[in-house]
This record gives structure tokens, C-alpha cells and sequence, in this order.
């Protein structure tokens, strides 16, 4: 990898705050916890001259590896440490035969922007600007780049987590569909106390650039750049900035009521009402809707901004009476995989929260 040094642009500390506030917009709800994304991230910048490079700097035939988290954002027994991590590539590794030229993340968020940060420094591989997803979404194989629809195509994935002083720590290695092995990984973070680590889908780069999110990890430190320049003067000019830079809008702000969040079956799943305006999540923000009238609908972003510090609020960290913005952009201004348009992935979604979302592809 000598031949990529100088490639990209390098990951230091320094861009932390931008990629780690704008990737936790994208993650409209979900994605993960910014303050847990730092963590791993500062490991991984200070590990080695980590770098994120576009993936026009591989060949076609390079292959890349997904890192991302998966399970419930709000769950209560989650554990995770830096090596397990680390862990699911080496069983990935120690199962498989296929060189790997750089890892990308599944999707955007507070933890999701950084996902393979670390696991990429400790190898020496580059990060690679392709993630599967230019937003968070709420199941796996809608951050798996359309594999779903590839006739024959079995996939590996490994997952890690838990505590071991609780005996809920998991390792586990599952090849097949993308399905099925997407079911059994949700169903080892359940195990697992609420969140795994996972490795997963290796693909050329002809394929991730065809079917991922070409720039979205560049595309998150912009927003995140766009938000803080204007949090210096308030909190209400950040989000005027924010607005401005991806072409949204505000949908309301007020105190959150009628909030309820459960988890169940590895997902968050819940409900709020901002100054009437009406959310719903599965995970994610699903839909936005005010006297009856639907606003935003995913894979459009709907997001919620703290009024009083500006901190960008996910599902997991809503609670009734906070002051927040609700804000929102449609989906033809995000960098979104194809994966966002199929009508097939959205099913589950629409079970869950019971609101229509297909129908509302086209609009």
C-alpha cells in the first residue's frame, strides 16, 4: 500500500468535529453515538497516517470490505472495545482467501461516518470514499449495495461483541444469503447485549462505485463544516447554514411530546411530536407529517437539532420536553446508494412503523 502514502486527504484529529457532527446529521436519527465514534476514531488517526481516498486510487478489481455496527442504538447493555473491532476482520481473514485494498463504511452517523477507521489504521489500508450508504437506514441489507438482487452471490460476514464478564460475548462467522446472514447478525447483536461490530461484503471497486455512495464520507464533513461555521454565531444560524448548504428546511421546533421509544428485535422503534409535527422512527426517522399533511418521507433526511446547544439529536438520545429543531432535506440532495429506491427494502420498514413509504418513492 506504499504506492497510496500520499493519496486522499489524511484523517487527523483536527477533522473530527466536522465529519463527526455531519455524519450524525446524515444519520437522520440513527447511525450510531458521536461521542463513542470519537473514541474509536481518535485511536485510529493517532495509530497511523491514516488516509481516505477516493476509489478512482484502486483498480476495478480491488476488493473492499464493509465495516459498520449493527443493533439498537438505545439498548442498555451494549459492549464494544476497540479489538473487537479489530476482531472481525481476523475472522474474516482466518475464513476467507481474498486480498483487501481498503475498508468502507456501510452508512453515515455518529459512530457509522468512522466505522473501519480503526480496523483500516491497524491493518495500514486506506479508508475508502465509497460507503454503502450516503445516510443511516435502519437494516443491513439495505447497506449492502444491492447485493440482494445478484443472482448466486453468497456473502461472509463476521460480528463481534458483548461482555464477557456478563457471558453475553459473541464471535461469530456466518456465510450465505445476504438475508439470511444479515437476520443472523441482528439476531447475535440481540445476544450480545444490543450491538456488534460486524465485517462484512467484499466487492470489487467497479461494483461499490456502481452500487454504493461515491463521497459520502467527504459529503458529511462538508455538512458537518456548513453546521459548526454557523453554531459560532447560534444555534438557530447553525441550522439556517445547514439548511442553505443541502437545500432543506425546517419542519418544526418546539418541546418533544407524546415520546415513546422501545426496543424491540433489535431496532428502536418509537414516536414524537414536535410543535404538531408528527415523527416517526425504526431507528432512523421514517416519516415527518403535520395536520395530516406527510412532509418528509425516507430515504429523505429528517433530522433533530438540540434548540438550547445545538448538539444534533438522535432517536436514541430523545426524551420528552427537550427543545429541538426538525429539520429535513429530500433525497435527491443526499448521496444515496440505488439500495434507497428499492421498493422490497422499504416493506419492512412500512410493517414496522405503519406508514405507507413506497408510495412516496417518486414524489
Amino acid at each position: 500500500m506504499d504506492k497510496l502514502k500520499n493519496k486522499g486527504i489524511r484523517l487527523t484529529k483536527d477533522l473530527l468535529d466536522a465529519v463527526l457532527c455531519g455524519g450524525t446529521i446524515l444519520g437522520g436519527g440513527g447511525g450510531g453515538d458521536a461521542k463513542k465514534g470519537r473514541k474509536y476514531a481518535e485511536l485510529a488517526v493517532q495509530y497511523t497516517d491514516l488516509r481516505l481516498i477516493q476509489p478512482e486510487d484502486l483498480k476495478d478489481d480491488d476488493i473492499v470490505l464493509t465495516a459498520s455496527l449493527v443493533g439498537a442504538p438505545n439498548a442498555e447493555n451494549q459492549f464494544m472495545t476497540p479489538r473487537d473491532l479489530a476482531r472481525t476482520v481476523e475472522i474474516l481473514q482466518k475464513n476467507c482467501d481474498f486480498p483487501i485494498a481498503g475498508i468502507i463504511t456501510n452508512e453515515q452517523g455518529g459512530e457509522a461516518t468512522v466505522n473501519g477507521w480503526l480496523q483500516a489504521a491497524i491493518l495500514g489500508l486506506p479508508v475508502v470514499d465509497v460507503p454503502c450508504n450516503g445516510r443511516a437506514h435502519p437494516t443491513g441489507v439495505m447497506g449492502s449495495m444491492n447485493l440482494h438482487k445478484v443472482k448466486d452471490y453468497k456473502t461472509v460476514q463476521a460480528c463481534v461483541g458483548g461482555n464477557p464478564d456478563t457471558g453475553d460475548h459473541v464471535e461469530c462467522f456466518f456465510e450465505g444469503s445476504i438475508e439470511h446472514t444479515s437476520k443472523l447478525v441482528r439476531l447475535a447483536s440481540i445476544e450480545a447485549g444490543g450491538l456488534v461490530a460486524v465485517a462484512r461484503n467484499p466487492v470489487k471497486v467497479s461494483y461499490a462505485k456502481e452500487n454504493g455512495a461515491p463521497g459520502g464520507v467527504q459529503f458529511a464533513i462538508e455538512t458537518g463544516k456548513a453546521f459548526l461555521k454557523g453554531l459560532e454565531v447560534s444555534v438557530e444560524e447553525g441550522t439556517r447554514q445547514l439548511c442553505s448548504f443541502f437545500n432543506g428546511q425546517v419542519l418544526a421546533k418546539g418541546k418533544v411530546e407524546n415520546f415513546s421509544i422501545e426496543t424491540t428485535g433489535g431496532f428502536d422503534v418509537g414516536y414524537a411530536t414536535v410543535d404538531r409535527c408528527e415523527l416517526t422512527f425504526w431507528n432512523e426517522y421514517a416519516t415527518a407529517e403535520k395536520d395530516g399533511v406527510r412532509l418528509a418521507t425516507f430515504p429523505d433526511l429528517i433530522m433533530t437539532i438540540n434548540a438550547e446547544t445545538g448538539e444534533p439529536v438522535t432517536t436514541a438520545m430523545m426524551e420528552e420536553g427537550l427543545e429541538v429543531y426538525v429539520i429535513a432535506t429530500e433525497k435527491k440532495n443526499l448521496k444515496l446508494s440505488p439500495a434507497m429506491y428499492a421498493p422490497e427494502l422499504l416493506k419492512a420498514t412500512e410493517d414496522v412503523i405503519k406508514k405507507e413509504l413506497i408510495s412516496y418513492l417518486n414524489k
